[in-house]
């Protein structure tokens, strides 16, 4: 007999509270990467697109966007944490800790601090903190995921379950540490695409997008392996196809990036996503469905100790198949509007 050299990935009742993960395959960013990233999404954020810009306001060179190195990351973590999800369920205390450019090295890590089964007992609930660092050994990345995991076993005991608590929302004296001091005044806001900096925005104050990005199927099935994520309900057809919705679910991460390009036309100068408070996949997205969003200003906010930029609280709505100048969010009966798809929570640094 020989052993099985192949993995079938973790079920839920693999897990343990404490356990620590370290994932393969370090990934070194290219421009390719860059380059393919605004190709799926067409993000359009001046610093990110132009070194001659971003080394204007005083970085050494334009760096890479924030989400792609949250999926690279994300993707890292895939086949220990969710290559048998049922669903990726939503995210907290997420920050940017060191900016990323082209020809560093990702690779990360994960510690399992929450578990809970599901009454069906088909399925549990695991939450990872992860983290993602750089050749250098610095932290670029840290953030909670929670997922819906399918047990191997529906008999099978569990270990200790425990639900972890988490903040509602980072401080924002908590966020910068990914974008260096800037020279404002060397910010063009003409090239960037929009007039408005920090002062123009209030809490409580709605923007609609206005734009749609239909996606093809081809488009997210290059995105999940562009992040090298494994995760069979996103491209494998063939098990899909048996499944419960008969065909590949795009995956989440997806959604967040098309939504954040979307914000370009309202939001241009907020070119840096600091952290991600908190975000809920609402319902699935497929291919042939457009995504268009809206969002809320829910705070504004000074950052300790700098004077070159400030903080937004946004929270960004994404929706399937529904323009967004109502601003739909919830129903009559209270519950999601069933066009919402995606409910996103992040702080966003923007020219002072």
């Amino acid at each position: 007999m020989t052993a099985s050299k192949t993995v079938a990935g973790n079920f839920f009742e693999d897990f343990r509270l404490g356990q620590t993960i370290r994932h393969a395959t370090p990934r070194t960013v290219t421009a390719g990467d860059v380059a393919l990233y605004t190709a799926l999404y067409g993000t359009r954020f001046a610093v990110q697109s132009s070194d001659a810009f971003a080394r204007k306001i005083g970085y050494p060179h334009a760096p890479v966007d924030d989400l792609l190195v949250f999926h690279i990351v994300f993707g890292k973590t895939v086949p220990d944490v969710s290559l048998n999800a049922v669903a990726n369920l939503g995210y907290a205390a997420c920050r940017f800790l060191v900016p990323v450019f082209p020809g560093d090295t990702l690779s990360a890590a994960s510690e399992v601090i929450g578990l809970k089964e599901n009454s069906n007992r088909q399925t549990g609930v695991v939450y990872v903190r992860s983290k993602g660092v750089n050749q250098r050994g610095d932290v670029v990345l840290d953030y909670v995921r929670w997922v819906m995991v399918r047990k191997r076993d529906p008999n099978a005991a569990i270990a200790a379950e425990k639900i972890p608590e988490l903040p509602g929302a980072l401080a924002p004296d908590s966020l910068g540490d990914a974008c260096p001091p800037i020279d404002a005044r060397h910010y063009d806001v003409g090239l960037a695409g929009s007039p408005h900096r920090f002062a123009d925005y209030a809490a409580g104050e709605r923007i609609d997008h206005v734009d749609g990005m239909t996606v093809e199927e081809a488009e997210h099935m290059l995105a999940t392996r562009l992040y090298q994520n494994t995760a069979k309900v996103h491209f494998n057809q063939f098990t899909e196809g048996q499944g419960r919705f008969g065909r590949r679910l795009i995956y989440g991460g997806h959604v967040i990036s098309l939504a954040r390009a979307l914000t370009f036309n309202g939001l241009a100068n907020a070119f840096h996503v600091a952290a991600i408070n908190g975000g809920r996949h609402v319902a699935p997205l497929f291919a042939g469905g457009t995504v268009h969003a809206w969002s809320e200003v829910i705070e504004t906010s000074p950052i300790a100790g700098r004077d070159d930029v400030g903080a937004l609280r946004l929270r960004t709505i994404a929706t399937k198949d529904r323009p967004c100048g109502d601003f739909p969010l919830n129903g009559p009966d209270g519950k999601a509007d069933p066009a919402v798809i995606l409910d996103l929570d992040y702080w966003a640094l923007i020219p002072r």
